[in-house]
């Protein structure tokens, strides 16, 4: 609940007492026993970050998922997100986190950690993810975001020339990676359209990074350190999967 509406602590807490929907939704009767206060929301996340059950509720989801005929099929798409972090040093440390790094883009630079996925090319799913510093490149976490059973595997220009790693993850799969179409007074048409094709079927991981930054508002970390804030999109990306077949769920309840 915390997650699906982005709410800090204390938030979760007020929301507790102002929606008689969220308290029905969490069992919470407020004739019984008071609503769970901000400090009882921080240990039950300690918790979950403890136990490493936030990887656990990813994997719950897409079990049910394919319960539910949304089965995880023999295509990955990989690709990365940046999630912003405080770059300012005006605190208690007078520092910024020193596990977040900087990374250029085009010609803008950016400072916080990565999240790293890899999505079914059929239904859109996450199926894996990862989390690195800012200044990681993409194919470091390639092998962790394939589940082995890949036939094809796409991937942005930054994963092309890894068809080694792919194959020792996923020895069946195909290369799909986009390829370098410019070169010294040259463009590579062929190349290029097959580019414009690659590019049709990787746009499903530019729709769950849209979801998870502009519908459950995670475009900047919480907390410090890359471990700390690795289980929150953990959470995130199991909600947009069952956001994404809400549709097909709701369906099916009927």
């Amino acid at each position: 609940m915390q997650q699906w509406f982005n709410l800090s602590d204390p938030g979760v807490e007020e929301a507790f007492y102002e929606s008689v929907t969220l308290r029905r939704f969490a069992g919470v009767d407020l004739g019984v026993d008071p609503a769970p206060d901000e400090t009882t929301v921080l240990r039950f996340r300690h918790l979950l970050e403890k136990h490493d059950l936030c990887g656990a509720i990813l994997d719950a989801v897409n079990l049910h998922l394919e319960a539910k005929g949304i089965r995880i099929a023999t295509g990955t798409i990989v690709d990365a997100t940046i999630i912003h972090a405080p770059s300012s040093t005006k605190n208690e440390k007078k520092e910024r986190d020193p596990a977040m790094h900087q990374t250029k883009k085009g010609n803008q630079w950016y400072f916080g950690l990565k999240a790293h996925i890899g999505v079914d090319s059929k239904e859109g799913t996450v199926h894996l993810m990862a989390t690195s510093a800012a200044n990681v490149p993409d194919v470091h976490m390639l092998p962790d975001l394939l589940h082995g059973e890949e036939r094809k595997v796409w991937g942005d220009g930054g994963c092309q020339g890894q068809i080694k790693a792919i194959q020792q993850a996923a020895p069946k799969a195909q290369d799909m990676t986009c390829k370098k179409t410019k070169f010294k007074n040259y463009v590579d048409e062929v190349a290029k359209k097959k580019n414009t094709k690659k590019s049709k079927a990787r746009a499903k991981v530019e729709h769950v990074f849209r979801i998870l930054k502009r519908v459950f508002g995670f475009d900047k970390v919480r907390y410090r350190g890359i471990a700390k804030n690795h289980h929150r999109p953990c959470t995130n990306f199991a909600l947009i999967n069952l956001y994404l077949h809400r549709k097909h769920l709701a369906t099916l309840a009927v």
